[in-house]
């Protein structure tokens, strides 16, 4: 446990995370040719990502404790979202690349337009890093509600009335939630008046922890509900994901992968962060984990019922994000051995959904909509993204040997280890239904006879890169786990424990 004070011996990483993205949200809006936007976002994003890989040495080189300068903090759970934004953010804008490249030749996006996106892009990643990096509680929901400014109108790059009204639902709703997790913020601090604790480090994370046991126990209780409440609708749990279908069917493809790859885990983490406060003030009771574990049970059931009825690939994956959040969400409720699963399906399906979204959007740019109903034969049509759309559907819903399966596993054998058994029926009932629902949608699009032949689309060798490199990820990571990094989640799951 790493007590308050300022070691400013690697605050420089923590300015060079959050100078990144400023100076890129800055000088983009410079930049006038479209193309040299989309590789200089490259390189800036592929530099925060070796400035998240050098905290990760640092993390593990240096004090058990973590990384610490004042208000900021990286530990084992903070690095490893970190890790997973890097990825999701590296492959999203990679792929951006080949779908701008469409649309600019197709005069269906402005060079204003890119512009925009370039920097609200790069201004999304510097708000998720803050609050990934952020110990002050308070600086973690200023950075929640800045993912929510920022991405608001990449939901509307094209301009239609339905992304419009997405966008519209999207900032009322996360809003509204946001104000909930304010008010939470605000029992925390009438929670912690017994510790002695005063002036910013009242709202740090890692202090608060250290003197959980005098924290009052009803307040920071309440305090907890309207924390999950307020950031649960940012990530999706039901019943307050009803803005996120309409947000990830409206967006750019780009950026719906980065909603469901990693936006959404964003707010998720912040319920992680104080759930580990929580559960230290009761005692390690479980009660915290026991509120996230009825939102997760509830999110699957509702998205295994919305699934089996779409007709739209994106709404369809929109849907799943919902399930695969309360999957999380079961799995650290469950509490032991299942939080490392749950962080493990953290990476996993942040992975596979990039890929399902770029895939989708492509093919979506190829059929010229998203109807499931004529997106069929897309295997023949387009071997690249054909087999990445259904890689990653399969991906989705669990099928051996992918990554999701073995976390999904996982999750499920310890809770019968530690005799859970209603949670894990309702949890494999619900995954059952996504399975024998989503199933159909996949068979269909793969091997359905389209209503018109069509000669078969080449990719470039970047696509053929980035749809070869997340599968075998996928797989890779279902059949092969380094000691190590089971170590490593284990240590985050003892800080989402409270122990």
């Amino acid at each position: 446990m790493i007590g308050y004070g300022v070691d400013m011996g690697d605050g420089w990483i923590f300015a060079a995370l959050l100078a990144v993205p400023v100076a890129g949200m800055i000088g983009l809006t410079q930049v006038r040719n479209s193309f040299r936007l989309l590789y200089t976002l490259c390189a800036l994003v592929s530099l925060q990502a070796l400035v998240i890989a050098w905290a990760g040495w640092r993390l593990v080189a240096g004090p058990a404790g973590g990384l610490h300068a004042g208000w900021f903090m990286i530990d084992a759970l903070s690095w490893h979202h970190l890790m997973v934004m890097a990825v999701v953010f590296t492959v999203s804008t990679w792929y951006a690349v080949s779908y701008f490249k469409a649309e600019l030749a197709a005069n269906t996006i402005t060079e204003r337009a890119m512009r925009r996106f370039g920097s609200l892009w790069c201004g999304a990643l510097g708000a998720m890093t803050l609050v990934l990096t952020s110990d002050n509680l308070g600086l973690l929901w200023i950075g929640v509600e800045t993912t929510t400014l920022m991405t608001a109108f990449l939901i509307c790059l094209h301009r239609t009335p339905a992304s419009l009204e997405a966008m519209w639902k999207y900032l009322l709703m996360c809003s509204v939630g946001v104000a909930f997790a304010f008010m939470g913020n605000l029992l925390i601090v009438a929670a912690a008046r017994g510790t002695g604790l005063g002036g910013g480090a009242v709202l740090l994370s890692s202090m608060l922890r250290q003197c959980a046991g005098n924290l009052n126990q009803p307040v920071v209780k309440l305090a907890y509900l309207f924390l999950i409440v307020g950031y649960g609708t940012k990530v999706g749990l039901a019943p307050l994901h009803s803005w996120l279908p309409d947000a990830h069917s409206q967006a750019p493809a780009p950026v719906s992968a980065l909603f469901s790859g990693f936006l959404l885990n964003t707010a998720l983490y912040a319920i992680l962060r104080v759930t580990g406060v929580v559960e230290a003030a009761v005692g390690n009771t479980g009660w915290a984990l026991g509120v996230l574990r009825l939102f997760g049970l509830v999110s699957i059931l509702v998205a295994a019922a919305f699934i089996l009825s779409q007709s739209d690939v994106k709404r369809l994956l929109a849907y799943h994000s919902v399930e695969h959040m309360g999957i999380i969400a079961v799995g650290v409720g469950l509490g032991g051995g299942a939080i490392w699963a749950a962080l493990y399906h953290v990476f996993n399906h942040s992975l596979c959904k990039t890929l399902a979204f770029c895939s989708a959007g492509r093919l979506g740019q190829l059929y010229g909509t998203h109807d499931m109903g004529r997106l069929k034969g897309v295997m023949a049509r387009d071997p690249v993204w054909g087999t990445g759309l259904v890689g990653s559907l399969l991906a989705l819903i669990g099928m051996a040997p992918f990554a999701l399966f073995v976390s999904e596993f996982q999750i499920v054998k310890a809770g019968v280890q530690t005799g859970q058994w209603i949670s894990v029926g309702i949890f494999l009932a619900g995954t059952c239904m996504v399975f024998a629902g989503a199933l159909q949608h996949v068979l269909e699009m793969a091997w359905g006879e389209a209503t018109e032949h069509h000669e078969v689309v080449r990719r470039s060798r970047l696509e053929i890169v980035l749809v070869t490199v997340c599968l075998v990820g996928l797989v890779v990571a279902g059949t092969w786990m380094p000691a190590e990094v089971r170590d490593f989640l284990m240590a985050a799951g003892r800080i989402v424990e409270g122990r």
